[in-house]
């Protein structure tokens, strides 16, 4: 990168998003009673006991993602702990495929319908090919190459919280019902995450890190 003040952005994001999901799940709403409030017109009724379960699965492997992924963009953790930047990039791979996992779990289940339910599940075969992408790259040895899928990645692990964003604009500024919004969120989070990613690669990855010289940047 070229400034650290970016890097330190997205740190704090993620960090935040960590805290407040963890309270948020056990100090808030334990219940999820707002949450699942929301949901109407659901095709198979909600078996509680087991959603509760993978949904707890769902955010514990996605704060995982979140904190292994901001750790593996630290330029110090890559040139002076090279083995320990090898081993969160593979809880990385892993948290990220638990996530879609349980995310194919919870999609039928979904505010907003069949469109929700198909975005979320595209999202989640093209993330997992991106995620893949990064990894053949690195064992490749395509040092450059792996660090702008990576950023294609990680930017995914953020949908939650874009969604939330939208929801603001859609639901309280331009006042769509709540499913509907819900649904829009998700589309537009989809997209304008991707267009973030790109735009991230252009104006902070386009040179290949410095001092590491493991192979080649192509």
């Amino acid at each position: 990168m070229k400034s650290k003040t970016p890097y330190r952005i997205v740190v704090a994001v993620a960090a935040v998003w960590i805290v407040w999901t963890i309270l948020n799940r056990f100090v808030f709403d334990p219940a999820f009673a707002e949450f699942l409030s929301r949901k109407t017109g659901l095709d198979r009724p909600i078996r509680l006991p087991l959603w509760l379960t993978m949904v707890d699965i769902h955010i514990g492997f996605a704060c995982a993602a979140l904190l292994a992924g901001a750790m593996n963009f630290s330029g110090k953790l890559l040139r002076k702990y090279r083995t320990l930047h090898r081993g969160t990039g593979y809880v990385y791979i892993v948290s990220v495929a638990a996530v879609i996992i349980t995310s194919g779990y919870l999609a039928p289940y979904a505010t907003g319908g069949k469109i929700v339910s198909i975005s979320f599940n595209l999202l989640n075969i093209v993330w997992m090919a991106i995620t893949i992408t990064a990894l053949v790259q690195i064992k490749r040895k395509q040092i450059q190459k792996h660090r702008r899928w990576m950023v294609r990645s990680y930017a995914f692990c953020f949908t939650n919280q874009a969604i939330h964003m939208l929801l603001l604009v859609f639901v309280d500024l331009l006042g769509m019902s709540y499913a509907n919004g819900y649904a829009a969120s998700v589309i537009a989070a989809i997209v304008a995450l991707f267009l973030a990613a790109e735009l991230a690669i252009r104006l902070f990855f386009r040179n290949p890190p410095q001092g590491i010289g493991i192979g080649r940047t192509a």
